[in-house]
Parts: structure tokens; C-alpha cells; sequence
């Protein structure tokens, strides 16, 4: 017994080393081991590879019939690359890590922890959050020339990415400005909750201190899609409020709370800045891009019917990871996009139509599932993963998991809401 105690509690340890890496890995990338940037973009494979091993080797979890069928897909296509596709195998491989190594971390994840180390790791996300805002405000305000603006590799032009005003869209600790708004939604969702939950086991002033972080973040960011997350996370709320008074003035004290918070943050300078820009950047994007209509087609609806009819993809796939920015880099010598900017589209264009369509199926059989889960564990007054399903319904149907960042991070969420439905009470 002692001995499976510690197995389990060296598995739970390795779960949070991948967690950390996944929100450090930019800052190794850029500050502390630049010339080693390129291997240490997929630092975390070898760590999920050893939970996959460890946890079914003693017993914890057992791949599914689910799991063995996209291994299947993702063998398949592996080989239908070398043999019909781009036939190059470095390629190929890193293709092969997203679906046939982090897919099933998912689930390997949402065993191996339980309710409690959920909690904790949200407690540790609204630590982060305040240092994340610190970070980004001084990117936003420091020129690109400045050393907490490098780039990947160290690079002396900056990472900062367009933005409005003048200012520049920053990643924090991140390698590029994805993993900032995917941060900031991860910690949306956990913000809600501990304000939503009705025991006092956080302290108040961390979660306050957390909140105003993450308001300031929004107009810092001058990110569409921290505000979005946000905004999904409180329409999650408001689902979950029918006939349920004390959810109902819950969210109501929220709001208030959120609203007074804004009033204050709105008497600072920099906060008065930031909001300028931001408000700029998104009238600018939302006339550029057919407005939030066309924002929330384009982007979060992945282009399903481009990637069907594009001509230029092969009917078994022109090969997996060639979608990828890495393995564009590989055979090019150029990081760009050879198939589709959009997920859909990127599957589509590496597996073809067949293939590219299951694993599609699968992506979204699966976040269907998560949200029946997640009602029913609201219908046991455990809120937990439904509000983390307001941040990884999105990001696991169709974020770029071409992109390591996006994948840790859908990796990360879908564990969790599976680890959250184990409690039944909040």
C-alpha cells in the first residue's frame, strides 16, 4: 500500500513538472537556454511519454478501445506519409507526437489525479496570474529591443506581435502571444470557480489579487481571445444559474465586484493605456474580419467546409506534420503554413479526407462527452469541470495542436475536467 501511495504520488509529480513546462517553456526558450530553443519546444514529449508508460505499466490507467483506435490512425497515417506523402521521417514523427502520444496523455492525466490536485493546481494558477500581469506589463510598456521582450532563441527583434496603438501584443512567459490567452483562460475558468464555490478555503486576497490581474491583463494583453475566454466562462455561469438562487447571487456578486474592480483599475494610467489600445486593436480585427460574427466563424468553427473542399489536399493526406510549422521548417527551411492556418484544415491536409475526418469525429466525440460529464457532476453541486469545460470545449474540438503550446494546454484542460468529475460536491 505504501509503495502504490508513493508510485501514485511520483506520477501526480510528473503530471506537475509537465504543467510547469508548459508554462515555462517559453521562458527557457527565450531567456534562460536560448541556444537550445529548438529541442526544448517539445521538452514535454518525453515527460508524457513516461506518464503513459508509468501509469499503465503500474495499473493506474488503461488505454481504451478510443485510445487504441486514434494510436491506429495516427500509425496509419505515419506510414501513409513516408510512403505516398512528403516521405520525410523526422517529419512524420513530429506529427506523430500529437495524436499518438498527447492525445492520450489526456486521459492517462485524468486518472491519475484527483479532485483535490485540481484544486490545487487552480490555486497555483491564480499565483501565477498576478506574476503572468507583472510580466506582461512590463513587456507591454519596454521597446522590443528590451531583454524581457526577446524572442525565441534570444532574438533581438523582439516577440512582441502586432497590436494597435503603437503597443505590441506580448506572450509572457510564452513563445509566442497563443499561449498568453490560453493562460489567461485557464485561469478565467479557475477565478470563476473559486468565487463561485461556497467554502472558504482560499485565502480572499489571493483571489482578489488574482481577479484584478486578470481584468488588467485583458486591456494589456490586447487580446481578443483573453476577453472571449472570459466571456465564455461567465455564459457557463450563467447556464448553470437556473432556478438556483445562491448560484444566481453568486453571479451577481461577481459582477458588481468585477464592475467596481474596473472602476478603480480605470484611475491608473497605464490601465487607461492599455484600454486605448485594446479598444483599438479590436475595432481594427473585428472590421478587418467581418466583425464577431465572422471572428467567431472563422476561428472557432475551423473552416470545417474549406478543409473539405480544398482541391489542393490530397484524398489520403499529403503527410502527417507537414501542416506543422516545425515540419515546415524542416523541409523548407521556412516556418509557414504548406496546408491551412486552421486545425480543421491542417488534419484534413496531413491525413486526408477519410482519416482527417475520423480523428475530427473523435475531437469532438470527446468534448461532447466531457460536457455530458460535466452536467451531471453541476447536477451533484460539483461545478469544477463545467466551468473548465468553458475553456477546453474550444481549444480541444479544434485548437492548433500543430502548435505545442495549444496542445499542452488542451492536453492539460481535458485531464482536468476528467480528474474535476470525481467530486461530487464543491
Amino acid at each position: 500500500m505504501v509503495q502504490d501511495d508513493r508510485i501514485l504520488k511520483n506520477l501526480k509529480l510528473w503530471v506537475w513538472i509537465y504543467f510547469f513546462l508548459l508554462i515555462f517553456e517559453g521562458a527557457l526558450r527565450k531567456w534562460i537556454l536560448p541556444q537550445l530553443s529548438e529541442p526544448i519546444l517539445i521538452i514535454r514529449d518525453p515527460v508524457a511519454i513516461f506518464i503513459i508508460y508509468k501509469a499503465i505499466k503500474e495499473g493506474y490507467w488503461k488505454p481504451g478501445p478510443l485510445i487504441s483506435i486514434i494510436v491506429f490512425v495516427t500509425i496509419l497515417s505515419t506510414i501513409l506519409a513516408l510512403i505516398i506523402g512528403h516521405g520525410n521521417i523526422f517529419v512524420a514523427l513530429y506529427g506523430f507526437r500529437i495524436t499518438g502520444i498527447h492525445f492520450p496523455l489526456i486521459f492517462a492525466i485524468g486518472k491519475i489525479l484527483e479532485w483535490e490536485d485540481v484544486v490545487k493546481i487552480g490555486k497555483v494558477t491564480l499565483w501565477l496570474t498576478i506574476g503572468m500581469t507583472i510580466l506582461v506589463g512590463l513587456q507591454f510598456f519596454s521597446p522590443q529591443s528590451a531583454w524581457v521582450n526577446r524572442g525565441i532563441g534570444g532574438d533581438l527583434a523582439g516577440s512582441g506581435f502586432s497590436g494597435a496603438a503603437g503597443f505590441y501584443r506580448v506572450p509572457g512567459t510564452f513563445s509566442f502571444t497563443n499561449g498568453l490567452s490560453f493562460f489567461y483562460g485557464l485561469a478565467s475558468a479557475f477565478i470563476i470557480y473559486f468565487w463561485m464555490n461556497g467554502k472558504k478555503d482560499i485565502s480572499k486576497i489571493l483571489l482578489t489579487s488574482a481577479t484584478i490581474a486578470l481584468l488588467a491583463a485583458i486591456p494589456l494583453s490586447i487580446s481578443r481571445s483573453v476577453l472571449f475566454h472570459l466571456a465564455v466562462t461567465l455564459v457557463f455561469c450563467i447556464a448553470i444559474s437556473r432556478n438556483n438562487p445562491a448560484v444566481i447571487t453568486r453571479i451577481i456578486t461577481i459582477g458588481v465586484f468585477g464592475m467596481i474592480l474596473l472602476v478603480v483599475l480605470n484611475n491608473f494610467e497605464f490601465f487607461r493605456t492599455a484600454t486605448g489600445a485594446f479598444s483599438e486593436r479590436f475595432t481594427n480585427a473585428n472590421r478587418s474580419e467581418g466583425g464577431v460574427e465572422g471572428v467567431f466563424i472563422d476561428r472557432f468553427l475551423g473552416g470545417m467546409y474549406n478543409a473539405i473542399t480544398d482541391d489542393s489536399f490530397a484524398f489520403w493526406g499529403n503527410g502527417l506534420g507537414m501542416g506543422t510549422n516545425a515540419g515546415a521548417k524542416i523541409m523548407t527551411g521556412k516556418r509557414e503554413f504548406l496546408l491551412a492556418e486552421g486545425e480543421w484544415g491542417r488534419i484534413i491536409g496531413e491525413m486526408g479526407l477519410i482519416l482527417g475526418l475520423l480523428i475530427i469525429l473523435i475531437r469532438g466525440g470527446v468534448v461532447l462527452q466531457l460536457i455530458v460529464e460535466s452536467w451531471r457532476s453541476v447536477k451533484k453541486s460539483n461545478i469544477l469541470p463545467w466551468l473548465l469545460m468553458s475553456f477546453g470545449m474550444f481549444i480541444i474540438l479544434q485548437g492548433q495542436w500543430a502548435q505545442p503550446t495549444a496542445l499542452g494546454f488542451s492536453v492539460l484542460a481535458g485531464g482536468l475536467i476528467i480528474a474535476s468529475t470525481k467530486q461530487a460536491s464543491y
